[in-house]
């Protein structure tokens, strides 16, 4: 059980392993997309009100329920919430941090693991040659055993890879908090930040290639994200699509924050602490991330075709688009390489957070060792990936990744802050955030914490059950949005059960280990 008083070794470290789990391959490949696909510029304003009214108290919230379960020996959502709320079903609504946190550990290690095989590629010259956007798109799927190709024939490459990065994001969670996660943090993040800088002046001094296409340049390309087309603001997905950044891009609403300020102190600063990590991420997010993949896009494809990668999606925009950039340019297998290495950096600091709210409750709820519960969680991962690498044509991760990655999302947050502003009460919770705080917090987010970010989540909820969650739980659309192919209904529901199994599996458990802790003090 002394495992359990297990520290961070400095607070620098701290911020850098929250900001770490914060920064991912969002802030490169799905912002720079979202943002262009809803109105450039205009999408900031929704985007940066749901930052203010949204990302920032919850981030205060996590902070503030994590550090305070972890004065009562609990890293995980269903102990936290059972300290929020004493009544029976609070430890079951905790579930919920775990479920997502597992869940999106499990295909996102899979996704993590493209990188690190495109990092290998560029470094061996592999797609140089393929100067085209539709053989860098073959080249995609027959990496991804979704077709025959000329360097793949077979899923086994890719499969090989998800191995090599299964077993570092285990090895990392492995050495455990200070020596495992804080390390990782402290050499990954500072070699992140290099990267992205070294591959933003590289994009701003590449100017206009092609002298007879003066259009298409990166100050054309800088101009599509950021001039607003304001009729944008009258679409309600807009908005949503602003929120739903800011919740992928902080990661709230996963329980993985709260497992990190669980270790904190009861006096440990969370106010400027929690404001710095928010702050980071939002400074790699819209000036590195909205500087990169979309500018230097528009400079070598033009704006029309840039549109048309962007409404294709993160994956087309990383995997597809830049390869073909790096062949076009001097020391391009260079600069490949540090883009895909920048992307697993990001993946990595962000995978093995969703790792640690699992082996938290494994080891303070039923006594198991730190490298036990590692070996566990390591099981149920290694088990589960299975159908994601295999079944990836078949929609197996795209509705993993909407049930968990993006509603689930909504749901977690919209039950954390109303346990804590109304149940436990807001005065007590805004007593716990600004407990040590080394700044004075402006108590007008007082009044944020307590009615704007719940009705700001209802509403969320609201629109996307009306426009969204129904039809595409009935199989009336994908999440994409596009109809459902009848071959992969099958896969659809495998994936439904999957995740319904595993919420099933830790709600066992948490009655489990409660019933173990009634007996104890009986």
């Amino acid at each position: 059980m002394a495992e359990q008083q297990e520290q961070w070794g400095s607070r620098f470290g701290l911020i850098l392993a929250v900001a770490g789990n914060a920064i991912g391959l969002g802030n490169f490949l799905r912002f720079p997309v979202q943002a262009a696909s809803n109105g450039g510029g205009a999408f900031m304003i929704p985007y940066f009100i749901a930052f203010l009214l949204l990302g920032i108290p919850l981030m205060w919230v996590e902070w503030g329920i994590g550090r305070h379960g972890g004065k009562y020996g609990h890293g995980s959502a269903p102990g936290m919430f059972d300290v929020l709320w004493k009544h029976p079903v609070a430890k079951y609504l905790g579930v919920m941090g775990l479920l997502i946190s597992m869940v999106i550990l499990i295909y996102y290690t899979y996704i993590e693991s493209w990188t690190l095989g495109y990092s290998i590629f560029s470094m061996i010259g592999l797609y140089h040659g393929d100067d085209s956007l539709q053989a860098m798109g073959g080249l995609l799927s027959s990496y991804q055993g979704l077709e025959a190709g000329e360097h793949f024939n077979g899923i086994w490459t890719a499969y090989g890879l998800m191995l090599v990065t299964f077993a570092i994001n285990f090895y990392v969670l492995w050495k455990g908090l200070s020596a495992g996660i804080e390390k990782l943090a402290k050499f990954a993040m500072p070699l992140l930040f290099i990267f992205a800088v070294i591959l933003l002046i590289r994009v701003l001094t590449l100017g206009t290639p092609d002298p007879a296409q003066p259009e298409n340049s990166v100050l054309n390309g800088l101009a599509y994200i950021w001039n607003p087309n304001f009729d944008e603001l009258g679409k309600a997905s807009v908005w949503i699509a602003a929120a739903g950044q800011i919740f992928f891009t902080l990661s709230v609403g996963m329980g993985t924050i709260h497992a990190y300020a669980s270790y904190l102190r009861p006096k440990d600063d969370i106010a400027l602490s929690g404001l710095t990590t928010a702050a980071t991420n939002e400074f790699t997010e819209v000036i590195l991330g909205g500087s990169i993949a979309i500018p230097v896009a528009v400079a070598f494809f033009g704006l029309d075709l840039t549109k048309e990668i962007a409404s294709g999606g993160a994956f087309n925009l990383g995997f597809v688009s830049m390869p073909v950039i790096f062949g076009k340019i001097p020391l391009g297998q260079v600069f490949g390489a540090l883009w895909f290495l920048l992307l697993f950096f990001a993946g990595i600091t962000s995978s093995v957070a969703m790792g640690q709210p699992v082996v938290s409750f494994l080891k303070q709820q039923f006594g198991m060792t730190h490298r036990r519960a590692v070996l566990v969680l390591a099981t149920l991962v290694i088990i589960c990936v299975q159908p994601v690498v295999f079944f990836l044509g078949n929609g197996f991760l795209d509705e993993m990744d909407y049930w968990s990655g993006t509603f689930g999302l909504v749901v977690f947050a919209t039950i954390e802050i109303i346990l804590f502003a109304w149940v436990f009460n807001i005065d007590r919770a805004w007593e716990e955030i600004n407990s040590g705080a080394d700044i004075r917090i402006p108590v007008f987010f007082k009044y944020v914490i307590k009615y704007v970010t719940p009705l700001y989540l209802l509403v969320i909820m609201g629109v996307w059950f009306y426009q969204d969650a129904f039809d595409i739980l009935m199989l009336n659309k994908t999440p994409g949005g596009g109809p459902v192919d009848p071959a992969n209904v099958p896969y659809i529901w495998g994936a439904r059960g999957l995740m319904v199994g595993l919420f099933i599996l830790l709600c066992v458990l948490v009655n489990i280990a409660w019933k173990r802790r009634k007996n104890v003090s009986e």
